[in-house]
């Protein structure tokens, strides 16, 4: 309840920072709207022309039930269907819908893994295949169409754009511009032409105007070199041995390399899912063991014992980070009791441990990495069934499931121990393992490689704390320069410096004088090739050539959320940026030039105004090229966004601390877009370090330091919050984040 109420109150929290970035970009997402790159009459024909081509794909879960969803398209008449390696799952019946009928798949014709691609076999001729086209010679900003089945609404059609071509995970991959679903994986990403460019793979987490497909190219590599696999036998392709191991509760159990391994939430309350030993078990007493892995250790995994095969059994297995003995006697949550629960420190997060229980006639007794955790009398077994169990989504691996009336861990010598230790203890980069080394270490390989492994993670551990240590070393240098370059008088502070701050927030290594010099060889390029009577008007149609007609600064469109669109060194290196930080080198340039131009944050979008000596000021939007903007242009502008009109308190200008707070805020919101939160919490620090009384960020800083673990800081601003601002919604929320963290102290 705790973790659903902080999650909240973060969303919360989170929501005006992230709308300020949101706000900003609706411009750029309007010129980017798919409708005016793809007229309709084109996308109508080309609709019309691949319709016959789209296949609906779905497999069949254990139960008999359709699974999965996704998309498909035939790249051979002869009934080959091209999609995502993911859609179709593993060891599973798939199903192909095309316009006409439905075929069952014959054969996994073909499957790449690295590139999540499959190409499926089924038994037809004589079909529409569509043309594959070249995505090497894909342009960014080219207009797309993709082809899909989202949320199960069969044969949509989306068009967008191509934003970028760029390697994920070190695959190639076309960004788009594009609303995406599930249920689009596996569906073709067609050129106007009705070319095929690419396969669409996956939709953003952040954003839904955004997604990613994988080159066609790729996909006739695999077609030029198929590795046919009948169904027969990719029916039990990870399949468990029924003569083993029974599921129960659905979830996804799967062998591989002598593990274990299940995904996927099961039908169970909680997500609950079980998978049982087929064997008969031993009289009491007995014990059993298995070693096991969780993907996240806010999930639960581990051993169920003294089970009917049903919804009675026994439980013992990490949670959330703490270790849990639990009895189940029914199919609700109210049948459901936590016998024992508590941390311990034998138990190693994310890492493998081994649980084991000693089931003895009147008592439990449960262990971790050889340790007793719990003893418990209270036991009633409804079964004599044991195997393993899985809870919510949790993913696990586990191997060395054992079963007997004792199981024996022999302890090694502690002379054996000693020498291992010993030999490996001079190790180091200029010291490497020589092979005598190696030679010495083989009698006693098994206790070698686990001495070596935990030393080599200890080691990991200790260089982690050092980088995160060094970091908070930079980050708080950093801070301190900042707050101390926007004291004193507002004409005194050096907005380029402190601009070039905030990017050396991210970026240690930034030398900022270069970029400083930059900066005045422009002013003063400009200042030479103006005549020496030049007025204010004139001056400004002089800085708007220079900076977008011959350098060709211009705004971000197709990578707006780049966070090198708030580094003004990068803007300057790459000549693009967002409102604000194109309107910080508008302005410098313009002071050096004499000129009276002032930053106004109008909602949603930065842009500037130009104060001549006599006559109304000029609002000039820089992202947009220098372009001037009248009263009523910035009125409607802001209405669009808003639904309020403009008021004079919001073309105010702001001065030097609120703008460098502002583009900390731009970076706040791509954090927390990216679910980034340490890189939040830093853009918190430094807002609050240069501004302390900003109430709303100290509330979303208390909520994340609570969720970071960081507890007594947590407690610190939600107090602060609760001085400062004793009443109203978020006071409420204040104190209750203060209750929370003080019940769980206590």
């Amino acid at each position: 309840m705790h973790r659903l109420l902080i999650f909240s109150l973060t969303i919360f929290l989170s929501a005006p920072c992230v709308l300020r970035a949101d706000d900003e970009t609706k411009k750029a997402n309007k010129q980017n709207d798919p409708a005016i790159f793809a007229p309709d009459k084109t996308v109508e024909q080309l609709v019309e022309k691949v319709r016959q081509s789209i296949a609906v794909i779905t497999f069949t879960g254990r139960d008999g039930k359709r699974q999965g969803l996704g998309t498909g398209f035939v790249v051979d008449s002869d009934g080959v269907i091209a999609t995502n390696l993911h859609v179709i799952g593993e060891a599973r019946p798939v199903s192909v819908k095309l316009a006409d009928k439905e075929y069952e798949v014959t054969s996994i014709h073909a499957s790449d893994r690295s590139f999540d691609l499959a190409l499926l076999r089924i038994d037809a001729k004589n079909l529409s295949a569509l043309a594959l086209g070249d995505s090497d010679s894909l342009k960014q900003g080219q207009s797309v169409v993709a082809f899909g089945n989202p949320l199960g609404l069969t044969h949509s059609v989306v068009s967008g754009l191509v934003s970028s071509k760029r390697e994920i995970e070190g695959r190639p991959m076309i960004q788009l511009a594009i609303p995406l679903e599930r249920g689009n994986s596996g569906g073709p990403l067609l050129d106007l032409d009705g070319r095929v460019q690419g396969i669409v793979t996956m939709k953003s987490l952040v954003t839904s105007n955004l997604g990613f497909a994988t080159p066609v190219n790729a996909l006739k590599t695999l077609i030029q070199k198929p590795n046919p696999i009948p169904m027969a036998r990719w029916l039990t392709i990870g399949a468990l041995d029924p003569a083993e191991w029974t599921p129960v509760f659905g979830a996804r159990w799967r062998q591989h390399a002598g593990h274990i391994l299940v995904e996927g939430p099961g039908d169970g309350f909680g997500g609950r899912s079980l998978c049982l030993r087929q064997h008969p078990t031993p009289p009491v007493p007995f014990e059993m063991a298995v070693t096991v892995r969780l993907d996240d250790e806010a999930g639960a995994a581990g051993l169920v014992f003294a089970a009917d095969g049903g919804d009675n059994h026994y439980g013992f297995y990490p949670s959330a980070g703490k270790l849990r003995l639990t009895r189940f006697a029914g199919s609700d949550v109210f049948s459901w009791k936590i016998l024992r629960q508590e941390p311990c420190p034998h138990y190693r997060p994310g890492d493998w441990n081994t649980l084991k229980v000693r089931i003895e006639k009147d008592r439990l007794r449960c262990f971790v990495n050889g340790e007793l955790v719990f003893e418990s009398a209270e036991f009633d077994p409804a079964g004599a069934k044991v195997g393993l169990a899985k809870f919510r989504d949790t993913a696990a691996e586990f191997k060395n499931f054992r079963v007997a009336k004792e199981l024996v861990s022999p302890r090694p010598p502690d002379d054996v121990v000693k020498r291992i230790t010993q030999s490996v203890a001079n190790i180091s980069p200029q010291h490497p393992a020589r092979p005598e080394l190696v030679k010495s270490l083989l009698p006693d390989a098994d206790l070698s490689l686990r001495l070596l492994r935990d030393r080599a993670k200890l080691l990991e551990q200790e260089a982690g704390q050092l980088r995160q240590l060094s970091q908070a070393v930079h980050y708080q240098r950093v801070e301190a320069e900042l707050v101390k370059a926007l004291q004193g008088k507002e004409e005194d502070i050096d907005l380029v410096y402190a601009a070039l701050l905030v990017a050396r927030l991210d970026n240690d290594d930034l030398d900022i004088e270069p970029y400083h010099k930059e900066i005045e060889r422009m002013a003063s390029d400009l200042q030479a090739a103006l005549p020496k009577d030049a007025d204010g008007p004139a001056k400004l149609t002089a800085l708007n050539k220079y900076l977008f007609a011959e350098r060709g600064f211009h705004g971000s469109r197709a990578d707006y959320y780049n966070r090198s669109n708030s580094y003004l060194n990068e803007v300057l290196d790459d000549r693009e940026g967002i409102p604000i930080t194109l309107s910080v080198l508008y302005m410098e340039l313009a002071r050096r030039l004499g000129l009276n131009v002032a930053g106004i944050p109008m909602p949603g979008h930065f842009v500037v105004q130009y104060q001549p000596e006599k006559g109304e000021g000029q609002l000039i939007d820089v992202f947009e090229g220098g372009k001037t903007l009248t009263r009523k242009e910035a009125n409607q502008r802001v209405a669009e966004q808003t639904g309020e009109p403009l008021s004079d308190e919001e073309l105010k200008p702001n001065n030097k601390k609120a703008i460098v707070i502002r583009i900390l805020h731009n970076l706040l919101g791509i954090a927390g877009r990216n679910r980034d939160a340490p890189g939040t919490l830093h853009y918190l620090d430094a807002i609050l370090a240069i501004d302390p009384d900003a109430a709303h960020d100290r509330l979303m800083r208390a909520a994340l330091r609570y969720q970071s673990g960081q507890k007594k800081e947590a407690l610190e601003d939600a107090d602060w919050f609760v001085d400062h601002h004793p009443k109203g919604e978020d006071a409420e929320r204040a104190l209750e984040l203060r209750r929370i963290i003080e019940r769980e102290r206590n």
